[in-house]
């Protein structure tokens, strides 16, 4: 009877042991799969402890492992892909449009009927616009490709978004539209100016597009530097907050023009300054907020 007791006393301990293990290997597991994610390892999953379920456990996950390397590795290439050819389409496409726009100039010298005038100012409208839409494509491609090279300084963001502002009054003023700039106090950032002043840019322009009404500026000292614009639009059905800085991505699928890239352009050169992008809907109007990082260095 007490060999039957001892017995059985080894053998709960042996299988507390065996549990205290299992439970220390499947953590070891998920140690090492938090570490993978975090700090971005290739590291396969290991294990010290042989057992037939995790070991099989372990070797598919693996498996999955390898297999969405695999996946993401085919998609960077795809996407680094249509990034050149975009750029190669946009070099090609240039050299006939340039050509274009030349003879049309040239034809614009001649003496043209009040008819023939009115057709040449529509073919050069959208002859501009062709022009327009291949620059986003050359600029997303571009920037989506090289490292940047930041000349940072010390800017007054309300000063720059005012002589942005005043840069667009013949396009606002061309779509029977008006800026409303809330005058704050000074907000400095540390960026660099081209790229900021490309962000207002494509920030104007998309309200001058899809704009029913006019716009609101401001400038908000938080803990960023956030460059706010806020413009009516006619409906929120086909927004899509989480989308709207995806490239290609356009609420209005009825505008033949608009390819989705200036507001991506945007989100690319907010994150190259080190700050980020956000969409609010609400009350039909759409605000775009791009916070950059302030300049802390004393006045």
């Amino acid at each position: 009877m007490q060999f039957v007791v001892v017995f059985l006393i080894i053998t709960v301990i042996l299988l507390l042991l065996y549990i205290v293990l299992m439970q220390l290997q499947i953590r070891s597991i998920n140690n090492q799969l938090t570490k993978r994610l975090n700090e971005n390892s290739r590291q396969p999953v290991s294990v010290e402890l042989f057992n037939k379920d995790i070991n099989s456990l372990t070797a598919n996950i693996n498996r999955y492992i390898k297999a969405e390397e695999i996946l993401r590795i085919n998609s960077i290439r795809e996407d680094r892909k249509l990034r050149e050819l975009i750029v190669n389409i946009s070099h090609d496409l240039r050299t006939p449009l340039t050509a274009i726009k030349g003879y049309l100039q040239l034809l614009r010298r001649s003496n043209l009927t009040g008819d023939q005038i009115k057709k040449f100012e529509i073919a050069m409208k959208h002859t501009n616009d062709l022009d327009n839409l291949i620059q986003y494509f050359f600029e997303y491609s571009y920037l989506s490709n090289m490292e940047p090279e930041l000349n940072s300084m010390r800017l007054n963001i309300n000063k720059v978004v005012t002589e942005c502002i005043v840069t667009f009054v013949p396009k606002l003023e061309e779509n029977n539209l008006a800026v409303k700039f809330e005058n704050t106090p000074p907000v400095y950032v540390l960026a660099d100016e081209k790229m900021v002043k490309r962000i207002i840019y494509n920030l104007l322009g998309n309200c001058i597009k899809h704009s029913s009404g006019n716009i609101e500026m401001k400038v908000i000292l938080d803990d960023w530097a956030i460059i706010s614009i806020k413009n009516p639009i006619k409906s929120t059905a086909n927004i899509d907050e989480q989308k709207l800085f995806d490239r290609f991505y356009t609420g209005d699928k009825s505008r033949g023009t608009s390819t989705g890239l200036g507001l991506a352009i945007v989100k690319i050169l907010a994150e190259q300054l080190g700050g980020s992008t956000e969409a609010i809907v609400k009350n039909r109007l759409l605000e775009i907020r791009v916070r950059l990082p302030l300049d802390k260095t004393p006045s």
